[in-house]
Formats: C-alpha cells, structure tokens, sequence
C-alpha cells in the first residue's frame, strides 16, 4: 500500500531531494504589483526582495485553494498511490493547511491524513523528508503520519529579521507584536513556538543578534547529532558566515542545507533575514 508524501512550497526542500522521493508540492500564491502568481514559478525570492526594497510596492500571500490540494491528491492517487500523508506550513501562519483538509475531507480522510508542522521552511522540510523515506521504506499511512508528528516535535526553528515591519504588515508577528513600537529600534531574535512567531531575545545589533543565535542553536543541539538548515532572504554572504560557524561550533552536524527563502515567507521576513532549523534525531524526540 504506497504511500504518497505531499507538502506545499514553503518547506523549502532541495530540489533533489523532491525529485529522488518523488514528493509532491503545492505552491502558494504571492500577489507582487497586482500580479498574483505561483511561488517560485511564476514569483521568485528575487521578485520579492527587490519589491521589498523598493518605497511603495507592496506583496501579499494567499494559501492555495482546496481544489489546488484536492488536484494535486488525486494526481497522486492516479500515480500509483493507496494513501497520502500531506504535511504543511503552521496552521497560525497560514490557512494552507486548512485548505489541505478541506481537501482531504472531499477525498477521503481515510486516505489522506494532513499534518501541522507547527513552522515553516525546512521546520515542515524535515518532517516531509522523514515522511518521505518512511515512504520509500514501505511504511503504512500510520506510520509515515507518526513520523512526520515525531519529527515536528523535535524540531526548532530560530531567525533574525533587520525589521519586524514585514511580519507586522502580515499578520504574522503573533505575540512578538509585544515587542513592536520600540523593537523596531533592535535585532529580535525571534522563535517559532507552536505554530507562532515569538520573541526569544532583544538585542542591539545585527551582529549580536546573530551571535545569540549562534549560541541558542549551539545550546539546543549540545552534543547530539543533528541536522541543520539555514535559509536566507537576499543575504547570501550572512548565511555562508552562519553556516561556517554553526559547523564550528556544532560538534555533531549530520547534513547542512542551505537555501533561499521563497517569495511566500520571504514576503514576511523581508531582506537580511537568515534563520537556522534544527532538527534532532529520533532518540532525542523528547528533549
């Protein structure tokens, strides 16, 4: 009984590895200048980050539709699949998964069970990749599902932004709007923490911001091995910096994926940000 594994695109997930488990994704809409188009295929990071930079344009996100979802399962099940496991992007970030159990409801929920990853980018990637290789093991839907569930649990995702105005401007500040008003003065260090964005620290400057976070992943890994993904926002040279240093200074790196945010969260986050997911092996689910 094959199991299909399905995302959206802000999971960010290397193209190979899409590619080599055969992982189905379901772009988000980013709306630039009046044009609304497909994250990543019509609208890129690029698109976005000049936008951003530029007094007076403004971007939006829209979460795909159910039909979006309920197209891309049935592709799937006409593909060979029996069931599919469909993980996304926090549901107190986004209504994608909302749209994704819509879809599920119309399909059949015992055929299609929907995950929250509770995060965004590589925080929902490493759970679709786990899914994913469970998949491609011949595990069941049960399985694939706790998989994809113990995987979120272990992972954390911490980011710098130079300004809270983008994820102000969305909606997506959560509790961290507490901070505003003088925080647009700091460097937040901000977390996800159930789903939502959250203030982990204020400091005064870009590099100290980017030294705590250093040091906030430094302490969650300790000395387990871990899996780390560090994405950016039009600041390429920050993140090769980040990267240098987290191998440094983590003393068990399994595998680093780097990559640029896409126009859905980047549209959130703005220019300069860079943000690191850490995911813990499967024995340290509870830590």
């Amino acid at each position: 009984m094959p199991v299909a594994v399905l995302t959206d695109s802000t999971a960010y997930l290397p193209q190979e590895l899409v590619a080599a488990y055969g992982i189905h994704v379901v772009p988000l809409y980013v709306v630039l200048s009046g044009r609304s188009g497909r994250e990543n295929e019509d609208i890129t990071s690029a698109d976005v980050a000049k936008a951003l930079s530029t007094r007076g344009q403004k971007v939006s996100t829209s979460r795909p539709t159910p039909g979006d979802f309920v197209a891309a399962y049935r592709a799937a099940l006409d593909a060979g699949a029996d069931r599919v496991v469909s993980i996304h992007l926090s549901s107190e970030l986004s209504g994608t998964w909302d749209a994704a159990r819509v879809a599920a409801s119309q399909v059949g929920e015992h055929i299609v069970s929907v995950v929250d990853s509770r995060s965004a980018a590589m925080a929902t990637g490493f759970a679709v990749l786990a899914a994913a290789r469970a998949a491609a093991a011949g595990a069941d839907l049960r399985t694939v599902d706790r998989i994809a569930r113990e995987t979120v649990d272990r992972t954390r995702t911490l980011f710098v932004v130079d300004t809270l105005e983008h994820l102000r401007r969305g909606g997506r500040i959560g509790s961290a709007a507490a901070i505003l008003g003088s925080a647009l003065a700091v460097k937040p260090v901000l977390h996800v923490v159930e789903g939502r964005v959250v203030p982990l620290e204020k400091v005064r400057t870009s590099a100290r911001a980017l030294h705590r976070l250093v040091q906030h992943v430094v302490e969650y890994a300790g000395d387990r091995e871990v899996s780390l993904a560090v994405h950016h926002l039009a600041a390429a040279e920050r993140a090769e910096r980040l990267v240098a240093e987290l191998r440094a200074r983590v003393p068990a790196v399994r595998d680093v994926h780097v990559s640029e945010l896409g126009a859905a969260i980047g549209a959130h986050v703005g220019p300069g940000a860079v943000g690191v997911v850490v995911a813990l092996p499967p024995e340290d689910a509870t830590s």
